[in-house]
């Protein structure tokens, strides 16, 4: 109960105000009939919607019940590919921000692939992988890579060097120079990165799945559009949000595990 209420209390008020008026401008449109339910369904709708999708029963759309098994499938998805870019983002950027050859090596090559859009990588992404996992997974690695890579980079390089020479002088070498001070320094910018990389991984699983998979809330989108279930894909839309909130929560809540000294007030938000 007392962790509840410290949840509550972190809570901003102010940060609801906008969803608030939102969602009354959107009663009224619906109300009035100056939008019509085909384009876009009421908030009572979609909630009568999203309550079939999660328990089933009510038999409002084809995908009643049908919520769980495709969210487990697709949060499986971002955290694989989420994990992927995390691990390679990290490892590369903390190379790269520190030695500077490597920098030199591979830093001009890495931007210049993430120059190109994430949808410019679909096509040759379908040719390598098919249609399916592979090219789903493929497309959110690629993607949530660069945010965690260019942060990672950022904050390793950043580390004032007299905090590198205080770790030398008391004798921290290698491995446990990197343990004692470049990775806490550098730290609280690559967790900029990792929440931006996982947002980027959620948005680019909808890409993935909308090309050929069967199951998954992006597949779901896709053939609700092709049926003409607006209220279903903008049900998947909001699921798709809460979902990529409540992972972002739970990896803030590991960072601050792992960073303590963070703090709520630096750019990282642990």
């Amino acid at each position: 109960m007392e962790r509840f209420r410290n949840i509550l209390k972190r809570v901003d008020a102010v940060g609801w105000i906008v969803p608030a008026l939102v969602v009354l401008v959107w009663l009224w449109l619906s109300a009035s009939g100056q939008i019509p339910a085909y384009k876009l369904p009421s908030p009572v709708e979609l909630i009568r919607v999203l309550a079939d999708f999660a328990s089933g029963g009510l038999g409002v759309t084809p995908y009643s019940g049908a919520l769980w098994e495709n969210l487990g499938i697709s949060l499986l998805r971002v955290l694989s590919g989420f994990f992927i870019a995390g691990s390679l983002g990290m490892i590369m950027g903390f190379l790269t921000g520190r030695i500077p050859v490597l920098k030199r090596l591979f830093d001009p090559v890495i931007h210049l692939i993430k120059a190109v859009p994430g949808i410019g990588w679909l096509p040759i992404a379908i040719v390598w992988f098919g249609v399916g996992e592979g090219n789903t997974l493929f497309l959110m690695s690629l993607a949530a890579f660069f945010p965690v890579y260019v942060n990672t980079a950022a904050g390793a390089a950043a580390i004032p060097e007299m905090y590198i020479q205080a770790g030398q002088m008391l004798g921290a070498q290698g491995f446990g120079l990197f343990r004692a001070i470049v990775f806490p320094a550098a730290f609280p910018q690559a967790a900029v990165g990792l929440r931006l990389g996982l947002g980027v991984a959620w948005a680019y699983l909808v890409l993935g799945e909308v090309t050929g998979v069967t199951k998954g809330l992006g597949a779901i989108m896709s053939d609700a559009r092709m049926l003409g279930h607006v209220e279903m894909v903008l049900t998947a839309m909001i699921v798709i949000a809460v979902a990529a909130k409540v992972t972002d929560f739970l990896l803030v809540a590991v960072c601050r595990r792992i960073y303590p000294r963070g703090g709520r007030g630096n750019e990282s938000g642990i």
